[in-house]
């Protein structure tokens, strides 16, 4: 078993709450600001869209190579490194006097962030053992990825009605250095957990492929998805993929290790973890929407609506720290996505003449407990059995199953609202565009509770860290 770093507990935590916190800040916090940035720089309806997909291509595509960096470099350095380079490209991000120096500061930040969401992850794994240490600190990760995207709303109207759309680039220098300070208490360089050398093959393969299938989704944007666009970005993904495929069988040693794939816990969570952040990047685009759209709330009163859902995030993350232990992570797991789909399923009710507290408090609040519960036991789940050595292979496939939702989903469900609605600005037609969309939501997050159910092991793996899956587990059998 690797040594552990020897920094301050309390420090780390701090590390792995900022991190996870300030790359799911940046996913949400442009959104209610794009009118303005808009305005500013003069994109287009087109252009728009790209302030978003330039963060989302180089971090969905680099996530794996970003979570075997982690295996292989000492971590204080490499998180010092990710820091430095968020920090440069979002104050240039918030000084852009042209729309593609702004997209060029979100693909940097994007290629940052795909090395430190899987860093966070992989610290939890190697710094804390298994039982009640990792599960409070899972708590802090998924509550982080919860609260931040949250936050991104919320912040986002503050900021932008207050100061001004650059702020929403601009803040996140307080995140960063905060951060910093975080890692040189509390992070040791000398915890390299594994040396030897990268599968160049694999790595460039697999990062194509990923690219390649989120540009397809996000393509559709602009382009129908019988489009030959984008079947030829899906086209050249699968292939891409199949490559991969080739080169890990034919490695010696493999950037993702095909038999590191065969865990049911880290299958059961991946699949719950794809459904669950689609519903999740669905609700604050499709209420956020709604609010504005709707019932014509300003952008400070759209963003402070998103305050019951950190509430009830936090209040989901402690009760799963506490039940995680007894009843074990697939029954929270399973539990927290059906209340998060009903809490969906609410949203989905709401009208134009609905008031906040049935269009956002109670759905809010129902649905965020879910959703901060399922995001804890499904971190437990997928790292469970997992040694330091592997930790930030294990973050990447999480972490890239959960970018791939939210951009899968998002699209799916952008295209059928927008079906639904039209050329009409009427808020009746706008109002069921969005609550469809909302709907749907809920049933993709019930379909991968249930998927949970049946998929994730009945008992968590035992405690003690393994770099390979057990005997049971490689003949999928694991009960």
């Amino acid at each position: 078993m690797p040594a552990r770093a020897n920094g301050h507990p309390k420090a780390v935590l701090g590390v792995v709450f900022l991190v996870m916190f300030l790359v799911s800040l940046d996913l949400s916090i442009v959104n209610v600001a794009l009118p303005d940035i808009d305005r500013a720089l003069d994109f287009g309806p087109s252009g728009l869209s790209w302030v978003i997909n330039a963060f989302t291509l180089p971090y969905a595509g680099l996530m794996l190579l970003g979570g075997r960096l982690a295996d292989l470099t000492g971590r204080r350095r490499l998180l010092l490194v990710g820091l430095s380079v968020f920090a440069v490209a979002s104050a240039c991000g918030g000084a852009a006097q042209e729309g593609w120096q702004l997209i060029a500061a979100r693909a940097v930040q994007g290629v940052a962030a795909a090395v430190l969401s899987p860093m966070s992850l992989a610290l939890v794994t190697s710094e804390f053992p298994e039982g009640p240490a990792r599960s409070k600190a899972m708590a802090v990760w998924g509550g982080a990825g919860a609260a931040g995207g949250a936050f991104g709303v919320v912040m986002s109207g503050l900021l932008t009605d207050n100061l001004s759309w650059r702020w929403v680039m601009w803040v996140n220098l307080v995140f960063v250095g905060v951060a910093v300070a975080a890692v040189l208490r509390g992070i040791d360089n000398a915890a390299v957990v594994r040396r030897g050398p990268i599968d160049v093959l694999g790595a460039v393969s697999v990062t194509i492929g990923m690219t390649a299938l989120v540009a397809a989704i996000i393509s559709t944007d602009t382009h129908a998805w019988g489009s030959a666009t984008v079947l030829g970005w899906f086209a050249a993904g699968v292939v891409a993929l199949a490559v991969f495929g080739w080169a890990e069988l034919h490695a010696t040693d493999p950037l993702v290790p095909l038999g590191f794939l065969r865990r049911r816990s880290l299958i059961g969570a991946t699949v719950f973890g794809f459904m669950l952040v689609s519903a999740q990047i669905a609700s604050f685009y499709f209420v956020s929407q709604f609010l504005q759209r709707v019932l014509a709330y300003s952008s400070t009163v759209t963003g402070l609506s998103f305050l019951p859902f950190c509430v009830g995030v936090v209040i989901g993350l402690r009760a799963a720290q506490s039940t995680i232990g007894r009843i074990g992570s697939r029954q929270v797991v399973v539990a927290g996505g059906l209340l998060g789909a009903l809490g969906l399923l609410w949203f989905g009710q709401a009208t134009t003449e609905s008031g906040f507290v049935t269009a956002v408090l109670g759905p809010s609040l129902v649905c965020s407990i879910g959703i901060g519960a399922a995001m804890v036991a499904t971190g437990v789940a997928g790292v469970a059995g997992v040694g330091a050595e592997q930790a930030g292979l294990a973050s990447g496939i999480l972490n890239s199953s959960r970018q791939l939702g939210g951009s899968l989903g998002l699209a799916i469900l952008v295209t059928i609202a927008g079906n639904i609605i039209g050329d009409s600005s009427a808020p009746t037609d706008l109002a069921h565009g969005y609550t469809t969309a909302l709907t749907i939501a809920a049933g993709l997050l019930a379909v991968g509770s249930l998927a949970a159910a049946v998929i994730l092991p009945r008992r968590d793996a035992a405690t003690k860290p393994t770099s390979e899956p057990d005997a049971a587990e490689v003949a999928g059998i694991a009960e």
